[in-house]
């Protein structure tokens, strides 16, 4: 089944041909991905490398993984290349506003190291092991917390450049440990994985488990195909809200400043996604809520010249006599911007 699903997703992600790095963590998923794609090289034309990212989280047993890695490595003759990125230094010197949590410091320094690993090993592509399982577990977390549809998209198959591709989201982790088991090697277990401290854990341990077998024993399936299918659908949308956005907004240093008028008559899905693609661009997006959008609209449709509200992220919205204006709350005059996330 694994081998099967992995062939077909190659062909689907383009893959045949290319340089390909493996994330490996050391762990079930990871080690069954380079294995099984090493398997199937030869017959698609692929040439591996391994790359390894230690947190530096877990002290020995870190390093253990990284040596474990090196090992596998030396098994399946493949290069590997490994970095040392440490999440606490994203969240030195930043206020609690804009400080990552520890899981997404590590997730932003993964990448960037995977990337450069890429790089390193002329790799066009990274391959990582999310599977059905992780698919399952982040859309569910997404509607327990609030999201609205686009987060109901889930991991996806490619990022948005294409370089990185997850070949295993339609195998579930059972379909994995199995052909683990078949093959018979070897992997490391992550201690963390068992606690339920964290949301995701027990969700994975005790929710899941239950709603299979109450509702749905193949839930893992539903889940999966309704996160392609917002997927599809949000990639569509965002087309048409981006040709909007350049319509509505203009650039002014850090700033974005938008006219007054329409915005009562704009369909409301439409001016919703509106107003957060601008709180995307001002940095102020990963802390709204609908609440703070309904906020922002509401303003946008009624407001005076010459008031304010203050918005997440530190950012400010205000209108004055030409319109409306978004930025900085620290900016109090346009400045030169420095990239699409503002001047900050």
């Amino acid at each position: 089944m694994l081998i099967g699903e992995l062939k077909r997703a190659v062909d689907a992600l383009g893959l045949s041909g290319r340089s390909v790095l493996v994330a490996v963590s050391g762990g079930l998923d990871s080690n069954a991905l380079a294995h099984a794609l090493l398997e199937i090289a030869g017959e698609k034309d692929l040439k591996l490398s391994i790359g390894h990212v230690n947190h530096a989280l877990r002290g020995s047993e870190s390093e253990a993984d990284q040596a474990s890695v090196a090992e596998l490595a030396r098994q399946l003759g493949v290069p590997v290349f490994s970095r040392r990125a440490e999440p606490e230094q994203l969240r030195v010197e930043r206020s609690s506003r804009e400080r990552p949590t520890i899981q997404e410091a590590a997730r932003t320094l993964r990448y960037r190291a995977l990337r450069e690993m890429a790089a390193e090993a002329g790799c066009s592509q990274i391959a990582t092991a999310h599977n059905a399982n992780d698919q399952a577990e982040t859309v569910l977390l997404r509607l327990f917390r609030g999201s609205g549809p686009d987060g109901l998209g889930g991991i996806p198959e490619r990022s948005a450049d294409g370089v990185v591709v997850r070949p295993l989201l339609r195998v579930n982790r059972a379909q994995i440990a199995a052909y683990v088991a078949e093959r018979g090697f070897e992997w490391r277990e992550d201690r963390s994985n068992s606690s339920v401290a964290y949301a995701r854990n027990r969700l994975r341990l005790h929710w899941l488990p239950g709603l299979a077998a109450d509702f749905n024993d193949q839930l893992l399936m539903a889940v999966g195909n309704l996160a392609e299918a917002q997927r599809r659908d949000s990639e569509w949308i965002g087309q048409l809200v981006e040709r909007e956005a350049a319509l509505r907004f203009t650039a002014e240093g850090c700033w974005l400043r938008t006219r007054a008028e329409d915005w009562a008559d704009l369909p409301e899905a439409l001016a919703r996604r509106l107003a957060r693609w601008g709180l995307r661009r001002c940095g102020g997006e990963r802390d709204a809520t609908r609440v703070h959008l309904k906020r922002m609209l509401d303003f946008l449709r009624a407001a005076k010249s010459g008031t304010r509200i203050e918005l997440p992220g530190g950012t400010r919205l205000e209108r004055d006599r030409e319109g409306f204006r978004l930025g900085p709350i620290e900016s109090t005059e346009p400045s030169e911007p420095r990239g699409r996330g503002g001047c900050r």
